[in-house]
């Protein structure tokens, strides 16, 4: 059990950095799996290069979901920029059944007006073999935005989103950031709080310390972060409003105040704290500041996580003798054990459906992030990794963005799809990258 706690310790304080707002796509697995879909280059209207290339970011967005595969531009049939010059036969010879173009032009204003269709090409082709087809059966969008150079790459991603729900029936989750925490020992401020778009672009600083960082965790909404700092020399938990600055701290008890996560409604905050000797878990009513302890007994309880419907808490505890998950009713108090594969599960993570729990597995094969069925109780392991840690899942609950070590020392964020088809590494030149935290929807 004292191996496990120090274990635990260190991992939170071996918290890293992107030396780099941008995030190389490397695919590791599950290419063939993915669906064929054509992503054309959208014809730029203007003088110059284009700010952002708009089709790039969308091919990417697409990619990283795990379910589609861009074709190579270099390999495209053809280049139409609208639904009216696709040819058809074409792209189904290619196996793609849905194709993205568009048209950008600058405004005098200095603003961009972009047009852009998604066009069904099983439907399309049926259609022009049939009388009578209205073009809103196979024209899956056909839209025109205008946006400033700055929101470029942003609505870009709202493009992907769109794309993504009409061809998969779920809201796409490329319009969302992500948190971490930076550790620079050779800086002047070695610990920084930072938050980028969920791909690594636009990255901004939120917080510089001196003293270790730690535990980032979103508010339903995105517009406050939670996490724990040692400024004041201890651990205390602190809630930041993103867009303001304003931090309040909401967790100063003594010795350790760890592990903040938001109730589904923002009004709760789950903690850690070990004011009475072992690791035991807390709810905060924010509003009140009423202070409910949810867990007790000498065993070591950490790492809660709200179910989605914020009846339930789902936490790690060493209470058998090693860390396992565990399923804890606020109102009744029944807990009952939950993992039961593997040496330790720890780390837990529910998807936003309420259908899986994704954990840290430890077997001999090392630590891998892995999804149980809690319905069945069946566990996948989705990753092949030495070591892998701190699990978060995209706000659709398609992918689970985690930290992996490599074997030369150093880590790297790293994607895998909840059904463990699509792996990809996302490397940044740091190689310290830990401990990513993915926002909500915007």
């Amino acid at each position: 059990m004292k191996r496990w706690i120090m274990g635990l310790c260190l991992a939170l304080l071996s918290v890293s950095q992107f030396a780099h707002a941008e995030l190389e796509l490397v695919i590791t697995d599950g290419v063939d799996s993915a669906r064929p879909i054509g992503v054309v280059p959208f014809k730029w209207e203007g003088e110059g290069k284009l700010p952002t290339d708009i089709s790039a970011v969308i091919a990417s967005d697409l990619q990283r979901s795990g379910k589609f595969s861009p074709v190579p531009t270099n390999k495209l049939p053809q280049l139409p920029h609208n639904e009216s010059q696709i040819d058809y036969s074409a792209w189904s010879k290619m196996g793609v059944d849905a194709v993205v173009t568009g048209t950008i032009e600058k405004n005098a204003d200095g603003t961009f007006t972009i047009y852009y269709q998604l066009t069904d090409i099983v439907k399309g082709k049926l259609a022009q073999a049939s009388e009578g087809t209205v073009k809103s059966d196979y024209l899956l969008l056909n839209n025109k935005a205008i946006v400033t150079a700055k929101n470029l790459r942003r609505y870009a991603h709202k493009i992907s989103d769109l794309v993504y729900q009409k061809l998969t029936g779920e809201r796409g989750a490329f319009l969302t950031h992500i948190a971490y925490v930076d550790n620079n020992p050779n800086a002047e401020y070695p610990y920084k709080l930072l938050v980028a778009d969920y791909d690594g672009y636009n990255e901004r600083v939120i917080l510089r310390s001196k003293q270790p960082l730690m535990s980032p965790a979103w508010a339903p909404g995105g517009s406050k972060l939670a996490y724990v700092s040692f400024e004041s020399g201890k651990a205390q938990i602190i809630v930041q409003d993103f867009y303001s600055g304003k931090r309040e701290v909401v967790a100063n008890y003594p010795r350790h105040n760890g592990s903040p996560q938001f109730s589904p409604d923002g009004t709760k905050l789950a903690m850690v704290l070990s004011k009475t000797g072992s690791l035991q878990i807390y709810i905060k009513d924010l509003k009140t500041n009423q202070l409910r302890q949810i867990t007790h007994g000498r065993a070591n309880n950490t790492e809660a996580v709200w179910a989605p419907d914020g009846q339930s808490l789902y936490f790690t505890s060493d209470r058998g003798g090693r860390p396992q998950v565990y399923h804890l009713d606020l109102a009744t108090g029944d807990t009952q054990r939950v993992t039961w594969q593997g040496a330790q599960n720890m780390g837990p993570q529910i998807t936003p459906d309420g259908r899986y729990l994704v954990v840290v597995n430890r077997s001999d094969s090392g630590y891998n992030i892995a999804k149980q069925d809690l319905k069945t109780g069946a566990m996948q392991i989705l990753t092949k990794a030495r070591l892998a840690e701190s699990p978060s899942i995209a706000p659709n609950g398609s992918m689970i963005i985690y930290s992996s070590a490599q074997n030369n020392g150093t880590y790297e964020l790293s994607l895998v799809s909840i059904d463990g088809r699509f792996q990809a590494r996302l490397p940044s030149t740091s190689k310290r990258v830990r401990a990513p935290s993915w926002g909500p929807f915007l």
